[in-house]
């Protein structure tokens, strides 16, 4: 994991690499790059409006992250509409647009909400909502 300065410009050069990374996963199924959860990190899915949203945690999310880059494996991930802002300091909120595409056809849409927090000098997700746009 890169070591990084918490400052905006920092911060926004190690997402940029972050998600640099997912699409290096959908390309060659390696996701060891990926693994930046906090040990009491966990995911909200809302896989459509009305339903309840699933939980998972740490291993859950590792073993479903696995399985979507080796069934997704050739994809592109492309992440639109990023915003950045930051709690304080050491905590700071990244919103944007995930879409899978496979030969430009979009797969699927969804709404990501990520929560970072800078622990021992290296940004961390501490806890992630993922939201399925129909």
């Amino acid at each position: 994991m890169i070591e990084v300065k918490n400052t905006a410009k920092d911060f926004e050069l190690m997402h940029d690499a972050f998600l640099g990374d997912w699409n290096k996963a959908m390309a060659t199924g390696e996701t060891a790059d990926l693994d930046r959860m906090t040990e009491d990190y966990y995911v909200t899915f809302f896989r459509s409006a009305g339903d309840r949203p699933a939980f998972f945690n740490k291993q859950e999310a590792l073993d479903g992250l696995n399985q979507s880059v080796t069934h997704l494996q050739g994809c592109q991930k492309r992440f639109e509409n990023r915003l950045i802002r930051f709690r304080s300091n050491d905590n700071a909120v990244v919103f944007y647009e995930q879409l899978i595409v496979k030969n430009e056809e979009v797969l699927a849409r969804l709404f990501t909400t990520e929560n970072w927090q800078l622990i021992q000098k290296k940004w961390m997700i501490a806890r992630e909502t993922e939201e399925a746009i129909n």
